[in-house]
């Protein structure tokens, strides 16, 4: 029978089937594992699957339906590709922070860069802005929101504490299967708290000596929202490194250099030294940012060594 994959513990996958019927607990069945060996998760959140009930009540996922989208990172574990993170969705949430802790732009680069990839819609929420009180704070937190907007990114600032940006999450989450993404510590549980109360989810503190979010959710998990739609609880993750954009493709998906390298004197140009270059000049003229640009060649320069095979 056909069902959809609501979370990953790591070892067993829970398959809904059916509405209103308690999910499945299925393994999978090996050969899936070595067809999916370039992952460290060949089966992820959001997959529809197919699963097969044996005589004595324990179910096998055999396959795994195409899917139309995923978001996907270069594994931490080296001896491994790449992780899914999730499939089949309608929108991405990457949810930072500009205090306890600060989210690199680099990390929100990748990212968007990646939706844009794959072909899944990105929202930014900054959360925690009711820590943002000095003058430097509040401007770093206007130019933050300013920049995404212009590019074109819906962008919520938001508090937990406060419910500012609750209602405006909610609107956009409505309907849609949303993953839900970032570093740790960013406040993601205590967001699914207020959208779910019922979800219960753990929250855990902000390291005082690293400045950086502790984990507390260990595991994938799809969670339906009150009204109609769904998110997909994931880990906080580190880093975000990218699966192997060739060159020529990377500024493609920065959206304002892939637009500006339309009026370049080259149609190959990389955008880096070449003559007639209109991306290093709206560089210049500070009509494209230092750190989005810097983000597009920490991507296009990385070490050859370092890259891996985008999956197929």
């Amino acid at each position: 029978m056909e069902g959809l994959v609501v979370k990953n513990t790591g070892s067993w996958y829970m398959v809904r089937y059916q509405d209103g019927v308690e999910p499945l607990a299925c393994r999978i069945k090996g050969n899936l594992r070595l067809k999916g060996i370039r992952a460290t998760n060949p089966v992820a959140v959001g997959d529809m699957v197919m699963v097969e009930v044996k005589a004595d009540g324990s179910a096998v996922i055999t396959g795994i339906k195409p899917r139309r989208n995923y978001i996907i990172r270069r594994a931490s574990n080296l001896s491994k590709e790449y992780q899914i993170i999730a499939s089949n969705l309608d929108q991405a949430v990457l949810v930072v922070t500009l205090a306890q802790p600060l989210t690199n732009t680099t990390f929100i680069d990748r990212f968007l860069a990646t939706a844009e990839a794959y072909r899944v819609p990105a929202v930014i929420a900054i959360n925690k802005v009711d820590l943002l009180v000095e003058p430097d704070d509040r401007e770093l937190l206007e130019a933050v929101v300013y920049l995404y907007r212009s590019i074109g990114y819906t962008v919520i600032p938001m508090s937990t504490v406060t419910g500012e940006g609750i209602d405006e999450l909610s609107k956009v989450l409505e309907g849609k299967m949303s993953l839900l993404s970032g570093n740790s510590g960013v406040g993601k549980s205590s967001i699914i708290n207020r959208l779910v109360p019922e979800a219960g989810l753990r929250v855990g503190d902000v390291s005082e000596a690293h400045h950086k979010g502790m984990h507390t959710t260990t595991f994938s998990e799809m969670i339906d929202l009150s009204g109609t739609g769904a998110i997909i609880d994931t880990p906080g993750v580190k880093s975000f490194g990218t699966i192997d954009f060739e060159p020529a493709e990377v500024a493609h998906y920065f959206r304002e250099i892939f637009a500006e390298s339309a009026n370049c004197r080259y149609g190959d140009c990389t955008h880096t030294h070449e003559p007639g270059c209109a991306v290093l000049q709206a560089v210049e003229e500070n009509r494209i940012s230092q750190s989005r640009y810097a983000s597009y060649l920490s991507i296009f320069e990385e070490d050859p060594d370092n890259k891996y095979r985008k999956p197929q």
